[in-house]
């Protein structure tokens, strides 16, 4: 509503001011005048539309490209490593400086979206990241792939926010569950398929190609949204909180630092407590200095409503199992099993498809019976599926693992999306970037972290596991196992075999275990799913209660 001018019509002395110390210089004392001035009407952003399913179709397209290239990246590694000469540690960068980049540059992405407007930026997002991955695709050198791996990791970072505040301002509140589902083949398909694409680039064409395939994904999503994206107004005149972004940034620097380095460095060197202790401190810190100064970098004032906090802690146990068996499973399968990243791939894609399959009835079920029933359900299914892989042994059929991973992933499809949903429509429109930027930083912290201490745990129980069983092998009081003896006849190469078996069960065993804790963290968060919102969701909803 335009603001209007408001005129004193009261007649006599001003006897509202004491002593008329309000009243203009020279004004007489009866004499009307306004209390307040006249403002020019703000220009209206535009809200949600009918005709959303076009624009968001163009949003999927560059979430998924972004999402798409953390997995397809993995796969290549090895490669990368034998072109490029160098250690197993020093080619870990590739992906260590992106993750560590992540974290920096995504808070900001609020920021930027009100500064340059939403298209604007989106737009720049897209076409900065076909560049840097044609960067990428020309290294000729380590050093330099690491250099533009962090370039590539700035729009990347920007990209998940920037679509995420996009649908909520594009969608209408009774659509949002439909159009999550289209948005959630981003962020769970493109790890699934991932591995199958990147392995079938890397064994039959070249390493190269898992870089420059977004480029004609990026150029043509660009024109695409240049077409029918709509145009949202930005806030020039807000300043940026250079002491908050300092804050988080280093924060999350520094603990991101800390468990990519963690397994090299030790957990317990001090390289590492420093990293940690220091990071939780600026972390710490930035509430504080976002909670008084005039013009936040990020509304921390989001986390008053618990249900979008319930919402981050659930996405969170969610991505930590997650991602624990996009990696596990695929380093069992290569290393353990000694097949091929193409045929790794094709055991990956199954469930997948399965996600694709439970994306829009996710979405259906939230707009019809809100978020609870579906997020509970698909919690509990996918704490039973991730359960079902404590069963990995070294003997494990493909067939075995592809059926456990759809069983999960049919849980994860299911869940994902009303919680996401129902978190971010719990807060009121004038700070749904915020929510959508910590929802972005829960989901890429909590996999890392979660990641990191599964493989700590594992890492200490592998040592264990091989101490325990070569000493069982040495244990002759028994007598010698004749076919140990045959392999000792044959020299120090015949206990070859019987070392690869001894590894593969260790890590068969610990790989168990990890799954025994993210299946337990899910069914938990089945229980904290209770306490999301349940019916069908209405616009009333644009403006929730303030659970704080």
């Amino acid at each position: 509503m335009a603001a209007s001018t408001r005129v004193d019509t009261s007649p006599g002395p001003d006897l509202a001011t004491p002593r008329g110390r309000d009243r203009p210089a020279g004004a007489a004392p009866g004499e009307r005048r306004p209390t307040a001035t006249a403002a020019a009407p703000p220009t209206p952003e535009p809200g949600p539309t009918a005709h959303w399913g076009l624009p968001l179709a163009v949003v999927v397209v560059g979430m998924f490209m972004s999402v798409l290239d953390v997995s397809i990246v993995n796969v290549a590694i090895p490669t990368m490593q034998k072109e490029f000469g160098s250690s197993t540690e020093d080619i870990q960068w590739v992906t260590t400086a992106y993750t560590l980049c992540l974290g920096v540059i995504v808070p900001t992405s609020a920021w930027l979206g009100e500064r340059l407007g939403l298209r604007r930026l989106y737009l720049i997002s897209l076409l900065g990241f076909a560049v840097s991955s044609a960067l990428c695709g020309m290294a000729g050198d380590l050093g330099v792939m690491i250099g533009f791996r962090i370039l590539q990791a700035v729009p990347g970072g920007v990209i998940p926010v920037t679509c995420l505040t996009l649908l909520y301002r594009m969608v209408p509140r009774d659509k949002l569950g439909i159009a999550m589902g289209m948005y959630g083949f981003g962020i769970v398909v493109a790890p699934g398929v991932g591995p199958t694409m990147g392995g079938y680039l890397v064994d039959y064409v070249d390493w190269r190609l898992i870089f420059y395939i977004n480029v004609p994904i990026g150029v043509l999503g660009a024109v695409a949204a240049m077409l029918v994206l709509p145009r949202f107004p930005s806030t020039a005149g807000k300043r940026f909180d250079a002491l908050g972004f300092g804050c988080i940034a280093a924060g999350l620097f520094a603990l991101l630092l800390a468990v990519s380095e963690g397994q090299d460095w030790g957990w317990h060197s001090y390289p590492v407590l420093l990293l940690i202790a220091g990071g939780l401190d600026l972390l710490a810190l930035f509430v504080v200095v976002e909670l008084h100064v005039r013009e936040p970098l990020l509304d921390v004032r989001a986390f008053r409503h618990l249900a979008f906090v319930n919402s981050l802690v659930l996405i969170s146990l969610l991505f930590v199992g997650m991602f624990a068996a996009l990696f596990y499973v695929p380093v069992f399968l290569q290393q353990g099993q000694d097949i091929t990243a193409w045929h790794t791939g094709l055991v990956m894609l199954p469930q997948a498809l399965v996600m694709v399959v439970m994306m829009p009835i996710a979405g259906k079920l939230y707009d019809r019976i809100g978020a609870r029933v579906p997020a509970t359900i698909g919690l509990a299914v996918d704490g039973i599926g991730t359960l079902l892989m404590v069963n990995l042994t070294a003997d494990a059929t493909r067939l075995e693992i592809i059926v456990w991973m759809m069983i999960r992933s049919a849980g994860i499809g299911l869940a994902m999306m009303p919680i996401m949903t129902s978190g971010i429509s719990a807060l009121p429109p004038e700070i749904v970037n915020a929510g959508s930027t910590f929802n972005t930083l829960f989901q890429r912290v909590s996999s890392a972290l979660g990641l990191a201490a599964l493989t700590a745990l594992g890492t200490a129980q592998q040592a264990q596991l091989n101490s325990d069983r070569s000493a069982l092998l040495g244990d002759t009081s028994g007598g010698v196992d004749p076919r140990i003896a045959g392999m000792e006849q044959q020299g120090s190469g015949g206990l070859i075999p019987l070392w690869q078996r001894l590894h593969l069960e260790v890590e068969a065993h610990s790989y168990s275990n990890a799954f025994l804790i993210a299946g337990v963290l899910a069914l938990i968060g089945s229980l904290l799913a209770l306490f999301l919102r349940h019916g069908r969701p209405t616009q009333a909803d644009s403006a929730p209660v303030d659970a704080g």
